[in-house]
């Protein structure tokens, strides 16, 4: 047996990505503002499900709807953690361009988002969202293209 260290990546389970998210310490004031939970990891599918907590005080607009750039913001988020999740959390994968399509409403309280990776490739990524309010209804959905960049890339 040798003593080298492997140079392949730990491979972590869904139930230890989805405890990183939840164990985290240093959850972006983004997603911090918008209630952001995570609830599900699937690696087999590049999908995640996540929970986010619409602030009456902080998101609504005139009409008492969440605003739809924070809808946005919902989605965005979802789609680039199932980003991260595709890559075996070893990237992130900034947003080049995403469309939405508004279908219902936003209130406030509790929004499901799932988030999946269509297309995971080395210089583009392409995703999927959708949100639902608590009674299971589809509020929102988008597609966008992402572009894959290894965490230490990023960082410098």
């Amino acid at each position: 047996m040798s003593d080298v260290a492997s140079s392949e990546p730990e491979t972590l389970t869904d139930e230890a990505i989805l405890q990183r998210f939840l164990r985290t310490k240093n959850q972006p004031t983004g997603s911090q503002t918008l209630g952001f939970r995570m609830v599900g990891v699937s690696q087999a599918t590049k999908s995640v499900e996540v929970e986010f907590d619409a602030k009456a005080e902080l998101l609504l607009n005139p009409m008492k709807q969440i605003q739809g750039g924070f809808l946005c913001a919902m989605l965005d988020e979802a789609m680039s953690v199932a980003c991260m999740v595709a890559s075996g959390m070893t990237a992130v994968a900034p947003t080049l361009e995403m469309k939405t399509s508004f279908l219902r409403p936003g209130q406030p309280g509790k929004i499901k988002a799932i988030g999946k990776v269509v297309k995971w490739g080395r210089q583009v990524a392409f995703t999927e969202g959708e949100l639902y309010d608590a009674e299971g209804r589809l509020l929102a959905k988008a597609t966008g293209t992402a572009i894959p960049t290894p965490f230490a890339n990023y960082k410098k």
